[in-house]
């Protein structure tokens, strides 16, 4: 994965990838590539006990989104408020799209799949409710159409009634829909990179926000979430699948909220960037525990 985020950067410095071209690629994934994985990973023999598994899964997402937000607005805190709220937002809000997908994919199959489209599912609505009314800090941002025609919901709604009403896509539909599925590893690490070939590297590493932020997003909540799914004896699987998603670097949503709410643009940049670089050395060991705690 880091290879081909290396891949992405090459391409950026070298003028091959555009600003143009990463922001058409980043709609393919958003509206394609991510409701394909979302299809494929809930064609699956239907079954009350995964029905089960399903349930619990999005509870358990639920609680640490939600924990994730009462320790960001506990331990987040600066008297500048365009600060906060994006040191906040970068707490909370992990690259579970992008950046877990296809490592869940990779170490789990089609089960890291599953597990990681109802985090995704999840973390959307949390994204799209809390997040955008907390960074905009107007309530009336919040809007059912946006939320509705979000393609990570359509996607999850989709597979889902799909799944409950155990319709199997025929071949000649399911092969393309997994083959575009597929392309959720290299795109987004290509369109990573890119945006790391246009980072202010310097920058990233001297805003003194950033490192609290980045021990809460890529050390405390993953290690802590893997502790107790693993004290409770969820699901194995989905416990490895959760904990990637958990250590996943900072959303780029945070800039783009950011930007559009006029809070501390520079600061989201440096916070996406320095947790990115950072996550090639935390991932690996925070996945390496999830392992050990479940004995997979």
């Amino acid at each position: 994965m880091f290879i081909l985020i290396a891949v992405g950067f090459g391409c950026g410095k070298k003028g091959v990838i555009t600003e143009h071209a990463s922001k058409k690629m980043t709609d393919i994934v958003l509206y394609v590539v991510t409701p394909c994985v979302m299809i494929a990973a809930f064609q699956r023999e239907f079954s009350f006990e995964l029905l089960g598994k399903v349930f619990i899964a999005a509870v358990t997402a639920a609680l640490i989104m939600t924990a994730s937000i009462l320790l960001a607005r506990l331990f987040i805190r600066d008297k500048n408020e365009a600060e906060k709220k994006v040191l906040q937002f970068s707490v909370i809000f992990s690259n579970c799209g992008f950046m877990s997908l296809p490592l869940q994919k990779a170490l789990l199959g089609d089960d890291g799949w599953f597990f990681g489209s109802i985090f995704v599912a999840v973390f959307n609505v949390f994204c799209w409710t809390y997040g955008l009314a907390d960074m905009s800090g107007d309530k009336k941002q919040l809007s059912i159409k946006k939320l509705a025609l979000n393609p990570g919901i359509i996607g999850v709604l989709a597979a889902v009634i799909l799944f409950a009403a155990q319709i199997k896509l025929p071949v000649f539909i399911i092969d393309p829909v997994t083959h575009l599925a597929n392309l959720n590893t290299p795109l987004p690490m290509l369109i990573i990179g890119f945006y790391l070939s246009r980072a202010d590297f310097k920058k990233a590493f001297t805003d003194k926000g950033t490192y609290l932020a980045m021990l809460f997003r890529l050390a405390v909540i993953p290690v802590a979430a893997a502790l107790v799914m693993a004290l409770l004896h969820l699901d194995e699987k989905m416990t490895i699948a959760f904990t990637i998603a958990c250590s996943a670097p900072t959303a780029a949503t945070t800039t783009m909220f950011a930007a559009k709410f006029n809070r501390d643009v520079e600061l989201s940049v440096s916070a996406v960037t320095a947790s990115t670089l950072l996550s090639i050395i935390t991932m690996p060991l925070v996945v390496s525990l999830a392992y050990a705690l479940t004995g997979v």
